[in-house]
């Protein structure tokens, strides 16, 4: 019965659960608050690595070095951005048991699906684009192995994804906490290093319009945003919120959607810390010392042991670069198998899967390392994360759709006020890539 009242409001009826191998195999502690909390504890940790990618170093950097403090107010803007979109992601896959794939699938007709899975598809290929070049340039950082080498290196970490998911959800979510760990810890040992100015950084977080008047912060804010709210990870999280096995009564899916957005909340935070912690060390490190110019990580790495006076400060910048790569690998095949199943209907193995998404990001990767170098690749960084964040919009007005629409969610419905909140973000955000598009095109961006 609860299943037929589920599929109240959408097209097509729901057929097999979302990521099937894992699907409610973590079970939920019973008694205190903590133990459920620790149960729950999780995905919002897998999603917060997007959020902290190579792609957001690129455009931390730039912006630190370039503007200073200013841009701390973008990326405060778009972690709580963030945070109510996350959380909206798992309230839609606790409550109808769709990820928001198979909630596109089951609600628009099957072009506009269609459609929605390309766009998607552009999305995660430009994730895994800066994911690949990050890695490479980590790799060229630390070990001096050449930027197209790196490159193809980074085709086999596949192997090592499947290896953790065989061995278990948790064990694959343990991974990712422990590498967002490393990487806070070095960004931490960074900001004593390079001693900010304090005052300046509050005040960074202050919004300021010069953001919208001037092209170039501007297009260096909409890159921080696309590299902050990414559409995959909304696709991503409405997925892994159903690997808890919480009970399906409107109780248990109450106290599920709580603590998952606890979880997502406080794993978004460590992600803010770790975005503004970049971007305040590039701003007192090089925009201070008249370094503007720098926006390339590998220029970041070469200046950071001069200008601080720190022996080991560029190799910690790598090694935490190192470990944002290969944490973000972890969650791009999750989130390309859960977009093809869910648009698709579509189970192709997972190894297929990644090797297709990885080898669409190295072509252009690659080709750009070798005919470009460095200061390609380092663009090419950007760039991806404007495409992403143009893209965005494709994923969160279906999201706040079906999330505001009282059929589909039932009690869960969001109230009013969530409701005007949501809508003002999805406009806010599709406002920016507006102006973003006006001031490129006619030539003043």
């Amino acid at each position: 019965m609860e299943n037929s009242l589920i599929d109240v409001g959408w097209r097509r009826p729901r057929v097999a659960p979302s990521l099937a191998e894992v699907h409610r195999t973590v079970p939920v502690a019973h008694g205190a608050w903590w133990k459920k909390a620790f149960a729950f504890s999780g995905p919002g940790y897998l999603v917060a690595v997007g959020y902290m990618d190579p792609g957001n170093w690129a455009t931390d950097l730039a912006g630190g070095a370039r503007f200073g403090y200013t841009l701390l107010t973008v990326i405060l803007l778009s972690n709580l951005m963030a945070i109510l979109l996350q959380g909206l992601a798992a309230k839609l896959g606790i409550v109808t048991g769709r990820d928001l794939a198979q909630a596109c699938r089951d609600h628009y007709s099957r072009p506009v699906s269609l459609l929605l899975w390309v766009l998607c598809e552009i999305a995660i290929a430009a994730c895994d684009l800066a994911e690949v070049i990050g890695s490479a340039i980590a790799l060229n950082l630390l070990f001096g192995i050449p930027l197209p080498w790196g490159i193809a290196i980074t085709a086999f970490d596949v192997l090592a994804v499947l290896y953790l998911q065989q061995q278990g959800f948790r064990l694959l979510e343990g991974l990712v906490v422990v590498l967002i760990a490393t990487i806070g810890g070095c960004f931490l040992i960074e900001i004593l290093i390079s001693k900010p100015d304090a005052a300046a950084v509050f005040s960074g977080f202050i919004p300021s319009a010069s953001i919208l008047k001037d092209p170039d912060k501007l297009y260096i804010g909409i890159g921080i945003l696309g590299a902050t709210v990414m559409p995959h990870n909304l696709y991503l999280h409405s997925s892994v919120v159903q690997t808890r096995s919480y009970q399906e009564t409107p109780a248990g899916k109450r106290e599920a959607v709580k603590y998952a957005f606890i979880d997502s909340t406080v794993a978004l935070s460590f992600a803010l810390f770790i975005n503004a912690a970049i971007l305040v060390v590039a701003a007192a490190t090089f925009h201070r010392t008249g370094q503007t110019g720098v926006a390339e990580i590998g220029d970041a790495y070469r200046l950071l042991t001069p200008l601080l006076g720190v022996t080991g400060a560029s190799a910690i910048f790598a090694f935490a670069l190192l470990a944002s790569g290969q944490n973000s690998t972890l969650t791009g095949t999750l989130a390309g198998q859960i977009v093809m199943e869910g648009f698709l209907s579509i189970r192709v193995r997972p190894w297929l899967r990644r090797l297709i998404t990885r080898a669409i990001a190295i072509v252009p990767a690659a080709l750009t390392a070798i005919f470009f170098g460095e200061r390609g690749t380092a663009q090419l960084l950007i760039l991806s994360q404007v495409v992403l964040s143009l893209q965005l919009s494709f994923a969160v007005f279906p999201l706040v759709r079906f999330t505001s629409d009282r059929l589909k969610m039932g009690e869960f419905v969001n109230p009013l006020w969530l409701k005007v909140l949501a809508y003002l973000v999805a406009f806010a955000i599709a406002g920016f890539n507006a102006w973003l598009l006006v001031r490129t095109f006619s030539g003043r961006g």
